[in-house]
């Protein structure tokens, strides 16, 4: 299990990664106006969730000291 940020996964847009109150004009609606996109907002929370947690992950990996030898 890979632990990600639970803030506004439903209000960031999938496509631009742009966060704010706005993207989410109803508690189901997502839209972000600039760049038109819109989807329920559960989904697009999930999307960002599923991509934050493999992200995350190769973050990680990357930050990890090789072995002494």
């Amino acid at each position: 299990m890979i632990a990600v940020d639970p803030r506004n996964p439903s209000r960031t847009c999938p496509e631009r990664g742009h966060v704010s109150a706005e993207n989410r004009p109803t508690q189901e609606k997502f839209h972000r106006v600039s760049c038109g996109h819109t989807a329920h907002a559960d989904t697009v929370g999930a999307a960002n969730v599923l991509r934050a947690g493999p992200v995350r992950r190769e973050a990680h990996r990357h930050s990890e000291k090789p072995p002494r030898s």
